[in-house]
């Protein structure tokens, strides 16, 4: 069977395989089909960047002595709602004050656990305004968080693959990881070509330093274009609306996705 002609079965691969449950044989079977198909190594890209940026969402931190006091709080109502029940069962007292004593013992009773709910109430509210607040921000960095139009692995000569391109369409934006060892000298800057089906290659922007380069681009910049390609220039780059005047080091083709 050829996974690669079914998208739904390489993104269910792709996801478990950057959740580690995808084992033995079949987890070495994905890594040698990602290794000569792009569509499969940039889901395998894709999937591993969301994980890592989940896992960002949210940074390990110490629970805040205030949480433990909540906890310590509702131990407490507890302890004494069972007082209280314990006291209702037990037996009226036979001397001393005699029934005026057990009424006591009753007034007693009703206060502690009018307290304890009292105290479990504040603690639910205050448990609920921590919860809603941590809700909102982790749905303001999900908000923030790009989408994935396009997507492209860009290759050298031997198909190794160097650099991984993601459009943002939200953010009109172009994000570069560099996944290769590659490195310009100093005198030398990569840029970036879109090479569509007509006419000459248009340059999308010169990569800065990084292992992440975000370059601005609109809708028109890559719909249509179906490849990209990096070459080597001098320092800062060609000028606009001249062609790469370097080697290209780097090219790949440029697929929509549906992730």
């Amino acid at each position: 069977m050829n996974i690669t002609r079914n998208p739904s079965l390489v993104e269910q691969l792709a996801a478990s395989y950057a959740l580690g449950t995808l084992r033995g044989g079949a987890r070495r079977r994905f890594e040698a089909l990602a290794r000569t198909h792009a569509t499969v190594r940039a889901a395998a890209l894709i999937w591993q960047g969301r994980m890592v940026s989940v896992a960002e969402l949210q940074p390990q931190a110490a629970p805040s002595p205030a949480v433990w006091k909540r906890i310590e709080n509702l131990v407490n109502a507890e302890k004494e709602s069972k007082a209280m029940l314990a006291a209702r069962r037990a037996p009226a007292a036979v001397s001393g004050g005699g029934w005026w004593a057990s009424l006591g013992l009753w007034r007693g009773a009703t206060a502690a656990g009018a307290m304890a709910a009292v105290v479990a109430v504040v603690t639910g509210l205050n448990l609920n305004t921590a919860l809603n607040g941590q809700v909102s921000e982790l749905t303001a960095k999900l908000a923030a968080t790009p989408e994935i139009q396009y997507v492209a692995v860009l290759a050298d000569d031997k198909s190794a693959p160097s650099v991984l391109v993601t459009y943002d369409p939200k953010h009109n934006q172009l994000q570069l990881k560099h996944v290769g060892q590659f490195h310009p000298a100093p005198d030398k800057s990569l840029q970036l070509w879109a090479l569509p089906q007509a006419g000459g290659p248009k340059s999308l922007g010169v990569l800065g330093d990084g292992a992440v380069v975000r370059l601005p681009a609109g809708a028109g910049d890559v719909n249509q274009v179906p490849t990209l390609a990096i070459s080597l220039e001098p320092k800062g780059g060609v000028p606009l609306g001249s062609g790469p005047s370097g080697p290209v080091l780097f090219k790949g083709a440029l697929l929509q996705t549906a992730l």
